[in-house]
């Protein structure tokens, strides 16, 4: 993966809203969620939900389906593992990981 996607993905879920939209969508699983369903649940206004949608649209996180007359939003698991497994890939590459403890990790 590329450091600059990595980065665009982090900084689109690094707004509250659009973790919230983000991890509903992970919970829903391959079937998605339809916009107004996703609108409903977060209880957040049709153009805020659009405006963060689109943004994670554009770094990858989030894939939408048109259905008739219905638009379906899917997280897209392709690339969310492949940017947990950037971040993850290399742990303690350059050092030993030290056990870490209930207290911490804050």
């Amino acid at each position: 993966m590329i450091i600059e996607k990595a980065a665009s993905q982090l900084e689109a879920i690094g707004n509250v809203t659009r973790l919230q939209i983000y991890r509903a969508l992970v919970r829903a699983g391959e079937d998605g969620l339809p916009v107004g369903k996703l609108q409903e649940k977060l209880e957040i206004p049709a153009s805020t939900l659009s405006h963060h949608l689109k943004r994670l649209v554009d770094t990858g996180l989030v894939i939408q389906d048109r259905q008739a007359t219905t638009l379906i939003c899917t997280a897209n698991y392709k690339h969310m593992n492949a940017l947990i497994g950037y971040l993850a890939d290399e742990c303690c590459a350059d050092a030993a990981c030290s056990k870490q403890t209930d207290e911490t990790v804050a």
